[in-house]
């Protein structure tokens, strides 16, 4: 499989090149190429990108209102997607000082690809202002612009840095999020949702109180609501699951609880079931999840829960749940050997364990 970074390659930076001397005939399009490619295999791909925007500045015209005017006429040549990130970056870096310019720039641009890491850095520099411009981004008539104003202000966006203030005080960006919690476009649910799911890291009293405002009826609203709060069901946390009304304990049975193995190794699939019986004599919601206590390297073990199943049961009714699980390494985790644990969790009870060994050999 080919590496992400071969977006930008030879290729598509003669494609760019020929974008912008189309847009602007004085471009020094074989310089720029020969420029843009110096040491590329060295390059990562986010370190292909920030040199693209870099080597751009040197080529295009001093005047920064002149260098938009022709970014403006060439990304609507190129095909959307992430490589057109180069433009917002570009205004990242050399916009500041032209605050409002940078600002309807990265706006048009976020249509294209996504300025969601070139805004930061100006929420960063000038949180209010920039707030303040958000806030109206989020009833634009564009999805992309909609999207932005939710994606760019999360607090811990992935490969992005932190913003520490709206960290500290969430309700910042409740004026945004109170916009778009009931939009009809799944592009802007899902970051809603993430931006919740965000704010719940650090403040989830705060995060519980928001959702609970919001209208459980509409069905747009209720499916952010829940994937909003998804690490807070995770662990288990009552207040969560009474307010997405899964809250009651729940009143069942667990019984042939089996692991197919007591001894599994690295890339191999934990396997287990069990009954789950009903023992009340009204119809229950429940959530079911798994929860498998991992090794760290320390010796200590790590709780990670996982998502089963969502169900009501009804009275007298014995239902039969299947589970297989790989053990395998990623980058954000790796398995180390010892003995580990796995709990059956329903409506944020556990409700059986059982022990296993994992070995790496």
């Amino acid at each position: 499989m080919e590496p992400l970074k071969e977006m930008f390659n030879k290729t598509y930076y003669e494609k760019l090149a020929a974008a912008f001397q189309s847009a602007h005939s004085p471009f020094k399009r074989t310089a720029f190429i020969k420029a843009v490619t110096k040491n590329l295999d060295e390059l990562s791909l986010n370190q292909r990108l920030r040199n693209t925007s870099i080597v751009l500045h040197e080529f295009l015209p001093p005047q920064y209102e002149h260098k938009l005017a022709i970014m403006k006429a060439t990304i609507v040549q190129m095909p959307a997607g992430y490589t057109n990130l180069i433009f917002p970056d570009f205004v990242s870096l050399f916009g500041l000082p032209h605050y409002q310019m940078s600002i309807d720039a990265l706006k048009f641009f976020t249509c294209f690809g996504s300025s969601e890491f070139a805004i930061r850095v100006f929420l960063k520099a000038t949180l209010t202002s920039t707030l303040k411009t958000m806030y109206t981004w989020a009833e634009d008539e564009d999805v992309h612009v909609r999207r932005l104003a939710s994606e760019g202000s999360r607090p811990r966006l992935p490969w992005s840095f932190k913003l520490d203030a709206i960290i500290e005080k969430p309700a910042l960006t409740k004026p945004i999020l109170e916009k778009l919690n009931g939009d009809a476009e799944l592009y802007v649910r899902k970051s809603v949702a993430n931006h919740l799911n965000d704010i719940s890291k650090d403040s989830p009293d705060y995060a519980r109180a928001l959702a609970s405002t919001w209208d459980h009826n509409n069905p747009l609203t209720a499916w952010i609501i829940k994937r909003g709060c998804r690490s807070l069901i995770r662990k288990g946390d009552k207040h969560t699951l009474s307010l997405l009304g899964i809250g009651k304990k729940a009143h069942v049975t667990i019984g042939k609880f089996v692991i197919d193995k007591k001894k599994i190794k690295l890339n191999e699939r934990l396997v287990f079931e069990f009954d789950l019986a009903a023992t009340h004599q009204d119809t229950q919601k429940l959530i079911i999840q798994f929860c498998i206590h991992y090794v760290k390297q320390s010796g200590e073990r790590l709780p990670k829960v996982f998502h089963l199943k969502e169900l009501m049961l009804k009275p007298g009714e014995r239902i039969h749940l299947k589970k297989s699980h790989r053990f395998q390494d990623f980058t954000t985790r790796k398995h180390f050997s010892g003995e580990h644990i796995v709990e059956i969790i329903v409506n944020g009870d556990v409700m059986i364990h059982e022990k296993f060994l994992f070995s790496r050999n």
